[in-house]
């Protein structure tokens, strides 16, 4: 899975926020805005990478058990797909 062509991370008021690009600007309702560790998955799934590699990478960089780390990725992924943010393929 990775995030879809169209979407950009920007800083806005020293905030992080993926917001749509090219054909997806119409619809600015896709806008998020990203605590520390959703930047870094988003920027992790940048490329193709599977949930147990975000998982991996999440805990990696941050002071998080696994279990916390798979709870957290779990409810980032379901948030981008209930955006239509997602690629899974």
């Amino acid at each position: 899975m990775k995030i879809k062509e169209g979407f950009i991370l920007k800083d806005i008021a020293g905030k992080t926020v993926a917001v749509p690009a090219g054909e997806n600007l119409v619809n600015l309702q896709l806008m998020l805005t990203l605590n520390e560790s959703g930047a870094f998955l988003w920027k992790c799934l940048q490329k193709p990478c599977s949930q147990e590699n975000l998982v991996a990478a999440l805990t990696g960089e941050y002071n998080v058990d696994a279990e916390t780390a798979g709870k957290d990725v779990q409810e980032f992924i379901t948030i981008l797909k209930e955006n239509q943010i997602l690629d899974e393929a």
